[in-house]
This record gives structure tokens, C-alpha cells and sequence, in this order.
């Protein structure tokens, strides 16, 4: 396994090279609004080495379940990529500004934020309509009436099981995702060197 970018065999970092260049597959140029994040962006650095989660195990870990794809910056982008493919991107852009929302902590703020949400999101033909029943969407229009961090909560979850039953399995399934997949698998069993490497040199 690679350790640390310094100890890395040349070897493996043409493989986490080449691995990212192909994560390139997946990641459209998106611009989202604040609420729902940069979920557009794939971060690389050393930082996932050195907290032991390097990219090869963050890919393969996206396939072990459907909350660590979520937990996983570079997961979001590439399952975002994905849906967006299928034109079916609102639901985790809800899912996204919905934990957003659950972080703010202004009364004044939570109330403002949840509006757009419902308007952009909930109400039947918002823009970004996501795909729940009636009476979901109409207990969520009666939970804005008094503003609390879990109004939305159970749109939320709908959304989300609605996505890791129907649109996950198909994203792990997809040519791409397989590819990129079988690279971070080959990459994770590439032998460490016997003693650490010099630090490359351009």
C-alpha cells in the first residue's frame, strides 16, 4: 500500500496519476448554487495518504456502501457527474443543500434558506423538482409554517432511498465507474517498496 507521497513508488504514483486522469471521466464542469456545494470539485492532495484514505481506497470504498460514496468529497463529484448523465442530478443537490441547511443556526437564517429550498426543490414544478409523493410534499410545506432543522427531513430520506435503490446500483455499474474501479484496485495491490523511496526529484 502507498503511504505518504514522499514513499510512493514511482510505479504506484503513475497508477494514482492515471487513476485521477480517469476520475476525469466522471467530472462534467457543474456550477451549483451555495446551497448544495462545489460538488463539482475533485480534491487530490497528500492529505488523503496521510489520514491513510488515498484515492485507490476511497474509489473501491464508494462500492461498499451507499454512505460511503456520500461521505466521500470525491464520491459526490463523481456520482453527481453521473446523474447528471441520467438528468436526475436534483435529487442529491437536495439531498446535498438539505445537510446544508441542517447546519445553520440562525433561526432567521434556517427560515430563509428553507423557502429556497421548498421554492427551488419541493413546490410541485420547482425548477429542480425532486421526485417524492404528495402527501411528503405536502407534510413538508406544513413543517415550513414553523421552521425547524429537520423540516425536511423526510423528503430527504425518500430522496435518498430513491437514489441508493435505483441510481446507485446503476453508477456502480457503469463502464466508467468499472474501469476506474478495476485501476484503484490494481494501484491498492501494487507492493510498497521493501525500503522507503527518495523523495522524486523533477
Amino acid at each position: 500500500m502507498c503511504r505518504t507521497l514522499a514513499a510512493f513508488p514511482t510505479t504506484c504514483l503513475e497508477r494514482a496519476k492515471e487513476l485521477k486522469t480517469r476520475l476525469g471521466i466522471f467530472l462534467h464542469k457543474s456550477e451549483l448554487g451555495s446551497d448544495t456545494g462545489s460538488v463539482g470539485k475533485f480534491e487530490w492532495s497528500s492529505k488523503h495518504s496521510k489520514e491513510g484514505r488515498n484515492f485507490s481506497e476511497d474509489v473501491l470504498g464508494w462500492k461498499e456502501s451507499f454512505d460511503l460514496l456520500l461521505s466521500s468529497k470525491n464520491g459526490v463529484a463523481a456520482f453527481h457527474a453521473f446523474l447528471k448523465t441520467e438528468f436526475s442530478e436534483e435529487n442529491l443537490e437536495f439531498w446535498l443543500a438539505c445537510e446544508e441547511f441542517k447546519k445553520l443556526r440562525s433561526a432567521t437564517k434556517l427560515a430563509s434558506r428553507a423557502h429556497k429550498i421548498f421554492e427551488e426543490f419541493i413546490r410541485s414544478e420547482a425548477p429542480k423538482e425532486v421526485n417524492i409523493d404528495h402527501e411528503t410534499r405536502e407534510l413538508t410545506r406544513v413543517n415550513l409554517q414553523a421552521v425547524t432543522a429537520t423540516c425536511f427531513d423526510v423528503a430527504q430520506g425518500k430522496t435518498r432511498t430513491l437514489m441508493e435503490k435505483d441510481s446507485y446500483p446503476r453508477f456502480l455499474k457503469s463502464p466508467a465507474y468499472r474501469d476506474l474501479a478495476a485501476q484503484a484496485a490494481a494501484a491498492s495491490a501494487s507492493p510498497a517498496s521493501g525500503s522507503p523511496a527518495e523523495p522524486l526529484h523533477t
